[in-house]
């Protein structure tokens, strides 16, 4: 499950296992994929076949990437939508090939409007916008209201690195984020390792790298 924010990047809440992570960290390393489409466009992304399917078209590095690095074969994003509001999107594989049934479809829709409902709740909660008016630290408030902590990511330091990068090379938050991902893409490294490299300047971007 991955939320959306005001920027770019997202941020993963809660990953079932290794694999469900990989999958994260590619689509977020290269910007493209079932997840992404889905929060872009706000509709269901259903690839029954990731290595046989007119979809993944869209994306070949990352279905390439996918199919490289893991046993995936289907995948299955649905957007955490209650009207116009985006919060983020759920995603789902399987290692062998095939659909969802329509039992199963259904299942899940509703597993996914249980968790836009909480989603929703917790960010428009009394404690939500205090947090937020006020820069409290949620892990002071001994509350599990609170697990909606972006900053306790490890996307934090993707967070991180491109302010550091944008300070390095002059260029907008946008383009330090496009530079982190070229470079991510060129030496095969998914974003949060070059990003923790910068962090802790091993890795200085400057104008005259590959």
């Amino acid at each position: 499950m991955s939320v959306l924010t005001a920027t770019e990047t997202t941020e993963t809440l809660w990953a079932s296992d290794a694999t469900a992570q990989r999958l994260e960290e590619l689509q977020f390393t290269l910007n493209e994929g079932a997840c992404v489409q889905a929060a872009a466009s706000g509709r269901s992304v259903l690839v029954p076949d990731l290595l046989h399917s007119v979809e993944v078209e869209r994306w070949p590095i990352f279905a390439a990437s996918v199919a490289e690095q893991t046993l995936i074969r289907a995948l299955f994003a649905l957007p955490l939508q209650w009207g116009a509001t985006n919060l983020g999107v759920l995603d789902m594989y399987r290692t062998t090939a095939g659909g969802l049934n329509r039992a199963q479809f259904n299942d899940v829709s509703a597993a996914v409007d249980v968790a836009t409902l909480v989603m929703l709740g917790l960010l428009t909660a009394p404690e939500a916008r205090l947090d937020q008016n006020q820069g409290q630290d949620a892990s002071n408030t001994g509350g599990d209201e609170h697990w909606l902590d972006l900053s306790a990511g490890n996307r934090a330091e993707v967070h991180q690195a491109i302010g550091m990068v944008l300070v390095q090379l002059g260029v907008s938050a946008t383009e330090a984020l496009a530079r982190l991902r070229g470079h991510a893409f060129a030496h095969r490294r998914l974003l949060i390792d070059v990003a923790t490299d910068v962090v802790n300047r091993r890795l200085v971007f400057t104008d005259d790298m590959a």
